[in-house]
């Protein structure tokens, strides 16, 4: 089948191209291909809870080191830390609580935006808050899973 106004392609052509695919696949394999980063929107609220729309109960799911941008917008409550930041957003494992390098984000006031990488051990994490943000601190968390 050819769409009009285009010229046909030989079959040199045509195993050229495929060849071109084939090897671009080996050499750039899907783990190594460029991605572009997952975006997820969140809200870390007034009332100390981290909120995604249309989500009841927020759970964050990503692919083991893939790009990740956090979109976060954090909305005042009832302290604030000296250094200004109203709300924090640190990534723990689940197992032993300890801290993901490079996800310990202080949050100021509004939108602002982390490029981030996934971590590479698969399993779960929690979101907590690392700011005293008022009565109900304790209760800023939310589920973080990492999958294959």
């Amino acid at each position: 089948m050819r769409l009009a106004g285009s010229r046909p392609i030989s079959n040199a052509q045509r195993c050229g191209r495929m060849l071109a695919a084939i090897l671009s696949l080996l050499v750039f394999p899907h783990s190594a291909r460029p991605q572009s980063p997952q975006v997820i929107d969140v809200l870390a609220d007034h009332d100390s809870r981290y909120k995604i729309a249309g989500k009841a109960d927020p759970v964050i799911t990503v692919h083991a080191g893939e790009p990740v941008t956090l979109r976060i917008t954090a909305i005042k409550a009832k302290n604030r830390n000296r250094d200004g930041s109203i709300h924090g957003f640190a990534l723990l494992r689940a197992k032993d609580r300890s801290r993901v390098p490079g996800w310990d984000l202080l949050l100021n006031p509004g939108a602002q935006e982390f490029v981030l990488t996934a971590p590479t051990e698969v399993g779960e994490y929690v979101v907590v808050c690392t700011v005293l943000c008022g009565p109900d601190h304790e209760g800023m968390h939310m589920k973080f899973v990492v999958v294959p």
